[in-house]
């Protein structure tokens, strides 16, 4: 009898830790760290652990975090960082999942988010709150004026997400075997016709596949900047069929005759590497410079951005609805958004992508820092990337195009 009523008070125990109370006292305690003062929420995050939660197909990015900034976060504020890699259709479903079994207490404290998934997580009521105006270096050093902080694909961020960096799109080209790159796309059609077979693009909906075919758009288009703006999909078949048009054109003219594309970056790039192909892209301006450096590309590989400009895009860091540690989370997106950590992260040895920060704000010391670095022999100057960026469209729009793209290119 004695041995029951153990087991039954244990098992009570555990209810009342699963109880909605319960529940409510972590929403509570998370609602409290968005009302604290800088001072208080650095004192609460001291001695905890932070769960990051991103994708980790890259080694370098991993390196940073695992080598650069977790030693940092833990000396500088006691806080322990534990990355685990996971793609972000993975923990938003994650999260969708909990959400739906009114799980207030879940696993993850931060997220590397953006575009379909930041709508998703945001519609759906996964995140936090907003959170940016908390955060001492995000409002020291982030331009929160510009259309890249403020919309993320078309849909407002409104402080629920914090920008972590900036990639633009670049083409990369074999310079032994092109003399002059192709400056717009009606330069691109001549070039890959009178060079058949030697140019490709992958298959949208990959990322960079999808991101080709919204240049065309926008070279195609007299009023671009209308697919910034809310969907209406009447306002883009005139010039989805101008896309078609163009991309059917260059068909029989690429890799393959267009019978087949790469289903990825990474086999575009492998195609490159081969030389079956002369021509590769991808957001990441410095990604040629790394794959040169590590021997993948050819010493000769340089890369260019079209006239009429190239995509830029921001990826950001968000904090789920059930973060069971949200002031170590404002901590570590605080630190990643600190002059120190964007320069690293602009070196080669880890990543070599764009800050987020705005250049304006940052320290002389510190532009001498960012003007020293290295960026890559295939990389181009900053002044010519960020005078040729072109912004994001309406995700919604996006989706619709790569269905065209299947029904109208793929299908035809």
């Amino acid at each position: 009898m004695r041995k029951f009523t153990i087991i039954f008070l244990l098992f009570l125990l555990i209810l009342s830790g699963c109880s909605p109370d319960s529940n409510n006292n972590s929403k509570q305690a998370r609602e409290n760290s968005l009302n604290s003062d800088w001072k208080e929420i650095t004192a609460k995050a001291k001695g905890t652990k932070v769960n990051f939660f991103m994708w980790g197909g890259d080694e370098g990015i991993n390196r940073y975090i695992d080598e650069w900034v977790a030693p940092r976060i833990k000396e500088q504020y006691d806080i322990e960082l534990k990355r685990y890699p996971m793609d972000a259709t993975e923990f938003i479903n994650k999260l969708m999942t909990e959400k739906r079994a009114n799980k207030n207490s879940g696993d993850m404290d931060v997220l590397w988010v953006n575009g379909e998934n930041f709508k998703t997580a945001k519609q759906e009521e996964l995140l936090l709150g907003p959170f940016t105006s908390k955060l001492p270096n995000f409002k020291q050093y982030v331009d929160s004026n510009g259309k890249d902080i403020q919309y993320d694909f078309g849909f407002p961020t409104e402080g629920y997400e914090a920008p972590w960096g900036k990639v633009q799109f670049v083409f990369a080209y074999d310079s032994d075997k092109i003399s002059n790159p192709p400056k717009s796309l009606a330069e691109l059609q001549k070039w890959v016709k009178s060079n058949p077979g030697k140019f490709t693009y992958p298959a949208p909906p990959d990322f960079t596949g999808s991101a080709f075919i919204r240049h065309v758009l926008h070279e195609k288009s007299k009023n671009y900047e209308a697919y910034l703006n809310e969907y209406d999909e009447s306002a883009i078949k005139t010039d989805g069929d101008l896309v078609w048009k163009e991309l059917n054109e260059l068909e029989p003219y690429l890799w393959r005759e267009g019978k087949s594309y790469p289903q990825s970056l990474s086999q575009l790039e492998q195609l490159y590497k081969n030389g079956e192909v002369w021509m590769t892209m991808g957001y990441d301006e410095a990604n040629a410079s790394n794959l040169i450096k590590s021997g993948e590309f050819p010493k000769s590989t340089k890369t260019f951005v079209l006239d009429q400009g190239t995509l830029s895009n921001t990826h950001f860091l968000a904090i789920p609805y059930n973060a069971p540690n949200p002031n170590g989370a404002l901590v570590l997106i605080n630190s990643l958004l600190s002059p120190s950590a964007q320069l690293k992260k602009m070196e080669l040895e880890y990543w070599g992508e764009n800050m987020s920060l705005s250049v304006g704000r940052l320290s002389e010391e510190d532009k001498k820092i960012m003007d020293a670095i290295d960026r890559g022999p295939a990389t181009l100057t900053q002044q010519e990337l960020s005078s040729h960026r072109i912004p994001e469209i309406n995700a919604e729009y996006v989706q619709w195009l790569e269905r065209g793209w299947m029904k109208n290119v793929a299908n035809e």
